[in-house]
């Protein structure tokens, strides 16, 4: 059975999806773009503080489930520029201890919804 999760804390969803499901121990959250939930605004600037809004957002959504970034074991980030990739890793590094951060890829991308830099996505377990 599944529950859906749900939070204010987090940007409501674009379309015919949910923040979040959680099965059994096992959370997936949708990707995380850098909307400000306060605001419903895109988070300007640098790819850094679009990097670090997806964060908070994932931040949102796993205390929603009980959970914390070290419940994470899988992690997506997509990139519309592979050359800003030092400067989210940074951000994303910040938020996790390196010896048991969570496996991860990271790709490259013609676009990603309203045309913001990054979107970040994950996988936690309780």
């Amino acid at each position: 059975m599944k529950t859906i999760i749900t939070t204010k804390n987090a940007p409501a969803p674009i379309g015919p999806y949910n923040q979040a499901i959680l099965i059994k121990d096992t959370l997936y959250i949708s990707g995380q773009t850098p909307i400000d939930p306060t605001s419903g605004e895109l988070v300007k600037g640098d790819v850094k503080a679009e990097a670090e809004q997806c964060m908070q957002n994932l931040k949102a959504i796993l205390e929603e489930a009980q959970m914390t970034f070290e419940h994470v074991v899988k992690t997506s980030i997509f990139l519309k520029d592979m050359h800003k990739f030092a400067q989210v890793n940074e951000v994303y590094g910040s938020h996790f201890d390196a010896d048991t951060a969570p496996a991860r890829e990271t790709v490259e991308v013609a676009n990603l919804p309203m045309f913001v830099n990054v979107e970040i996505s994950m996988i936690a377990v309780k």
